[in-house]
Formats: structure tokens, C-alpha cells, sequence
């Protein structure tokens, strides 16, 4: 989720800022150029000014004698021209030159310099030039003034300015903006992540204690503090949910705790009853010894079922453990059963330290080596290995026994079930289930999987270091 959001958020901004960027860029460029432009109508007011009474209108004709005032005319475009590289030029309506700098610079036949000379003529000054972007690197401005005399227009002031500097004004203002831009894109982006990690830190604490419940830890809940209100809102209601189900899970457990304790005293009584009843009949009788067998199956059943409440109920003593050890000791205990049975007992166990309950860990060790010295056949093997595997230490179990199918393998530790081809075989389908009860509550697994050419590898795997809280 994080991962989508982050990106839409940044996309969004970036809209956003381009949205406000671009506009502002069109803006700088206008109020930088509408700057030069007013500064060249100033200039050709001057020049205008100077014009003015240059020519002496005498029977319709112009004077071409020079006179003090064309003179000065002629030296301040020549200074403005000098300092400022502008061309500039005082035109009379026939294109004649009354004075210009450079000298070499007339009117052109064609052009914005004839079209804001022919508009000035008209007494419609050309000061909104076409807009000259920082990339057109040919780009004039052409701004003229008319001459007024009497009222009428008898000349046009026109100057022809170069852009550079203006263009490298607009660019560095431009860079200035872009880069305004990136840094508040990072900031967006910093904040971004701040508002998806503040949005989505409830979201994974949550999917984090949701797959603790599902695994067993039943006490996990939920911080109702942080995050927006509707995921605190979600995180109460969670928290309240877990509530009841732990609470219908202990109600479960105590009853067949109470249930299988109350059960216990009835039915050891009727066993007894049952062993009275017998010497009373003929020695051998078939239906005392099939009661008598079931009575003690049931028996076995109702202790297996406290035992596996208690296992679910009853919190882990976790300490570092020298899981070699531990794993040769059952190895030891569990060799004269095996040897009565025809099969041999080995065990490889190195010293190796895991973080477990020893006494939960000798449990599941029993269970599984009596299961695998069960189904091994006489003459067969079991084998018991202590081995590291990344942060766990892991105890295998390989028996030579039938093995299961993929389904069966599947159902493997499930309540009370048992293969259809094992029925014969004593036990009450809970054994496995008790040990990986115990084992969950120290962070542990038991998993089961296939062996060549046929047998089963059961693995008892252990957190080397402590589990986090």
C-alpha cells in the first residue's frame, strides 16, 4: 500500500507545483520584458521630444540644412547607440532619416520595425512588442513614438533593442524558480513519506498483530493512539474483537479442561468396576477384554485433552537451552523401547544452544521420537540430528516407516485425526497437537515432510536468540 500511495501523493504535488510554476514563469518573463519595453518608450519620448522642433515646416517643404537641434539629436543617438548597442533612428513619413545610429541602419521595407513605424504613424504606439521567450536567441524588441508637431505626425522615433540580457535575466530568475520548485518538491516528498508513514504505521501494526493472533499469540493487541481517527477507530473495534475471541477460546479450553477432569474420576470407577466385574467371568472372556481396552483408550483420550488445554493455556518458560543435550537424553530414554521393538536408535546431537522451554521441548521430542519408532518397521532406523539453519537450531527426526501421501501430510497434527492406514496403531490422534502447542508458545514449529525412497523427516525448529515481545 505504501508503495501506491507514496507515488500518487508525489504526482499529485508535482501537478500541483507545475500547475503554480508555469504560470508564475509566464509572469516573469512578461513583467521582465514589459520593464525593458518601458524603459525604450521613455527613451523614444526623450528622442521624440528632441525631434519635435528639428524640422521647420516652410511652404510644405522640409529644411535640409542641419540646425543646432538635429545636431544634438544625432550625438545623443550616437552615445545611446554606444553605451546600449540599441539602434534608434528619428524617420520622417517617407522613410528618410532625420537622424539614426547606427549610420548605417534604415528603415526596413518589411518587418515589426515597418509595422510599429507605420501604427506610429497612425498615433497608435507599438509598446506591447511580441512576447521573446529566453530561447529565441534572434528575438527584438521594436518599440516607435510619433513625432507630434502642430498636431500632426510628422516623424517616428524607432528603436531596434536587443534581448540577451534580458533573456539571461528571465533564464535566471527561471533557474531560481526551478529550482524553489525542487526544493519544495522534496519537501513535499519528505512530507509525503511523514503522512504515508503516519497513515499506514496503524495499517502494518495491525496486519502485524493479526498475524500473531492467527498464529497463536492471543495477547497481541492493537495501540489505539496514532493514526488518523478512523484507524484508531478500526484499532479499538480490533482490539475488541480479539477480546472476544480470546475470551470464547478460554471459555473453550476450560471446558474441556473441566470436562476431561470431571470425567477422569467417573470413568476410573467404571474401569474399576469393569476389572470386579471380571473375575467374576471365565478367564479370557472377549467382551470384558474389548471393554476394558476401550475404557482405557477413552481414558487415554480424556488425558491427552488436558493436557492439550493446558498446553494452549499455559505460557512458555523460555531460557536458553543446550538443545544437543537435551535432544541425546531423549535419544538414551527412548533406545530400550526402540531396541524391544527391533529398531535401531542414533543420534547425532553436537552441543547447540536454542531459546526454548526444555520441558516443552523434551515433550515434543517424545512425541515425535515415539511416533517415528512406532510407524518404523522392525529392522528399520531412526535417526535423530541437531543442525543449525540460519538465525534457528532445528532437531530432525528420520524414521523408515510407510510415510504419508500429500493430503495426508497436510492434515498432520490436526485434532484427532489419524491415517486410515494407521487405525490399528494405539494413540488418539492428539499427541501432535500437544506438541505444537507447546512449541508456538516459545516460537517454534514442527513441520513434517517426505523422505527417499519412504519415510517421514519430522522438524523440531527453535529460535536461536530471543524472541522480540
Amino acid at each position: 500500500m505504501h508503495s501506491r500511495l507514496l507515488p500518487l501523493l508525489i504526482v499529485l504535488m508535482a501537478g500541483v507545483l507545475l500547475a503554480l510554476g508555469f504560470p508564475l514563469a509566464v509572469s516573469v518573463a512578461a513583467a521582465e520584458q514589459q520593464k525593458v519595453v518601458v524603459d525604450r518608450i521613455d527613451d523614444t519620448a526623450r528622442f521624440a521630444s528632441l525631434a519635435q522642433y528639428v524640422t521647420q515646416r516652410s511652404t510644405g517643404s522640409r529644411r535640409t540644412v542641419k540646425d543646432e537641434r538635429q545636431e544634438t539629436l544625432e550625438h545623443e543617438l550616437d552615445r545611446y547607440h554606444e553605451v546600449y548597442g540599441i539602434r534608434a533612428g528619428v524617420f520622417y513619413r517617407d522613410d528618410e532619416p532625420m537622424a539614426h545610429a547606427p549610420q548605417s541602419w534604415y528603415l526596413p521595407a518589411r518587418g515589426a520595425e515597418r509595422k510599429a513605424f507605420q501604427e506610429a504613424l497612425l498615433s497608435r504606439p507599438g509598446h506591447d512588442p511580441a512576447q521573446v521567450w529566453p530561447w529565441q536567441r534572434g528575438g527584438r524588441l521594436i518599440v516607435a513614438s510619433p513625432v507630434v508637431r502642430d498636431g500632426d505626425v510628422v516623424a517616428v522615433v524607432v528603436t531596434d533593442s536587443p534581448t540577451g540580457q534580458m533573456r539571461s535575466r528571465t533564464l535566471r530568475t527561471w533557474l531560481l524558480i526551478c529550482l524553489g520548485e525542487g526544493a519544495a518538491m522534496l519537501l513535499a516528498v519528505g512530507a509525503a513519506l511523514r503522512l504515508t508513514g503516519w497513515v499506514l504505521r496503524p495499517v502494518r501494526v495491525l496486519d502485524a498483530t493479526t498475524h500473531d493472533i492467527a498464529t497463536g499469540r492471543l495477547k497481541s493487541r492493537v495501540a489505539e493512539t496514532g493514526g488518523p481517527p478512523e484507524l484508531r477507530r478500526l484499532a479499538q473495534s480490533f482490539n475488541e474483537m480479539a477480546d472476544n475471541v480470546e475470551e470464547v477460546l478460554e471459555q473453550q479450553r476450560a471446558f474441556v479442561a473441566d470436562a476431561s477432569h470431571q470425567l477422569r474420576n467417573p470413568l476410573a470407577a467404571l474401569l474399576l468396576r469393569i476389572e470386579l466385574l471380571a473375575l467374576e467371568l471365565p478367564e479370557g472372556n472377549e467382551e470384558i477384554a474389548s471393554v476394558r481396552t476401550e475404557g482405557k483408550r477413552l481414558a487415554q483420550v480424556l488425558d491427552d485433552l488436558l493436557d492439550l488445554a493446558l498446553a494452549e493455556h499455559a505460557d512458555a518458560d523460555l531460557g536458553l537451552t543446550d538443545l544437543g543435550e537435551l535432544a541425546a537424553e531423549r535419544v538414551a530414554s527412548w533406545r530400550a523401547t526402540a531396541e524391544a521393538k527391533g529398531v535401531r536408535l542414533t543420534g547425532h546431537c553436537p552441543a547447540l544452544t536454542a531459546w526454548a522451554d526444555p520441558v516443552a521441548v523434551s515433550s515434543a521430542l517424545d512425541a515425535v521420537i515415539d511416533n517415528a519408532v512406532k510407524f518404523t518397521p522392525e529392522g528399520g532406523e531412526v535417526r535423530v540430528l541437531v543442525a543449525v539453519e540460519g538465525e534457528r537450531a532445528v532437531v530432525r527426526v528420520l524414521d523408515e516407516g510407510p510415510g504419508l501421501t500429500e493430503e495426508e501430510l497436510s492434515r498432520i497434527g490436526d485434532r484427532f485425526w489419524r491415517s486410515n492406514r494407521h487405525q490399528n496403531i494405539k494413540g488418539s490422534g492428539l499427541g501432535l497437537s500437544i506438541t505444537r502447542a507447546l512449541l508456538a508458545a516459545g516460537d517454534g514449529t514442527l513441520s513434517y515432510a517426505h523422505r527417499d525412497p519412504h519415510g517421514l523427516e519430522a522438524s523440531v525448529s527453535l529460535p536461536r536468540s530471543s524472541p522480540q515481545p
